[in-house]
């Protein structure tokens, strides 16, 4: 006797194949691990410990803004380091001033905080100000009221030698004070560079998922008029980061940077297709061209005569780095972690020194 098999059972059948088939793939799809994107870690030059530890925690799966902003914190806490936190250079009046912000790409989310005195990890606070915040920046008496509440501890920023530095510049500001010049025989090299200095650590990274985050923090000019604030708290300035795009931020004069959105240009140059170093060059390019309106900024060729540098790294994990100026050897590199090593790579530049 002949099995009657009905249209219906026809059908009942092919859909229950086709829901198991569906199915085996299913299962055969979640056991199949992803497979890895091509993590990387840029900084400023200064950042090389900062590469290394943040390469370190994204090997460990955390996320990529926790990562930089470890990073970052081993320079914050160095005193030996001028450039921000602890032992960065001070104010007019002697405080140390300090600036930062961070963003996370998967949420495009970000926070700040500016001249927030007395508090060793800036990069910290600006992370809290994102997270358990409405708002993007805090500055001032505010932004060390809220590390407070948040558990941080005031201590005094000015190491002895970052006094002394202080020190020796108000003493040569005028012949007519009663402060005493030193003699020029004893003027240290380490004086002379840090008269107009400003100094900041950027990094950005990307993770294996292929998420982005970016950390800036600074202390300034040195010998700022209190108060001041730069790019590296400014969201689109000193830091940008697109989830979708890339990731950039920066080093050098603020001002410039600020009223040209250097880093949000970055990445935006990134997003047409240019590569990281190209987007770093053709921001420098347009903050340069702007520049020739202000001749203060001018060099006797008529040339941006002031440092700016920007860093970055766009969805696929490449990286690149430009310089406004081709500069000292210190000055001719930024720090990288590809994955494989961790070095300081040569940079871009705009325009070549001449010796």
């Amino acid at each position: 006797m002949r099995d009657k098999f009905s249209r219906r059972d026809f059908l009942k059948t092919g859909i229950g194949i086709g829901a198991a088939s569906m199915l085996t793939a299913g299962k055969k799809l979640a056991g199949e691990e992803k497979k890895a994107g091509k993590m990387c870690v840029v900084s400023s030059s200064n950042g090389l410990r900062a590469t290394e530890k943040a390469m370190e925690l994204l090997r460990q799966g955390k996320d990529p803004l926790d990562a930089v902003i470890a990073g970052v914190n081993i320079v914050e806490s160095d005193p030996n380091d001028r450039s921000v936190g602890y032992g960065g250079l001070p104010n007019e009046e002697g405080v140390v001033e300090l600036d930062s912000s961070v963003m996370h790409g998967p949420t495009h989310n970000g926070g700040a905080v500016a001249s927030l005195r007395n508090i060793k990890n800036p990069s910290k606070v600006a992370k809290l100000v994102m997270e358990r915040t409405d708002h993007a920046l805090l500055v001032g008496k505010g932004a060390l009221r809220f590390a407070k509440a948040h558990g941080f501890k005031e201590e005094n920023l000015l190491t002895d030698r970052a006094r002394e530095i202080w020190l020796r510049r108000k003493e040569m500001l005028s012949d007519r004070d009663f402060w005493f010049s030193p003699k020029l025989e004893k003027l240290e090299k380490e004086l002379e560079s840090y008269l107009s200095s400003y100094g900041t650590i950027n990094c950005c990274a990307i993770d294996a998922s292929g998420n982005l985050a970016g950390v800036t923090t600074t202390s300034g000019f040195f010998f700022k008029i209190p108060g001041r604030v730069g790019d590296s708290p400014i969201i689109g300035a000193g830091l940008y980061v697109d989830n979708d795009v890339g990731a950039a931020g920066s080093t050098g004069r603020g001002e410039a940077n600020i009223l040209n959105c250097g880093s949000f240009q970055v990445v935006n140059f990134m997003s047409r297709g240019f590569s990281p170093e190209e987007a770093c060059l053709k921001a420098l390019e347009r903050i340069a061209e702007k520049s020739k309106l202000l001749p203060h900024l001018l060099n006797e060729k008529g040339l941006a005569r002031f440092g700016l540098n920007f860093y970055a790294i766009n969805k696929k994990g490449e990286y690149g780095g430009a310089s406004m100026w081709s500069g000292d050897e210190e000055e001719r590199n930024f720090a990288v972690h590809d994955g494989k090593e961790n070095k300081l790579r040569p940079i871009a530049y705009l325009y070549k020194k001449e010796k």
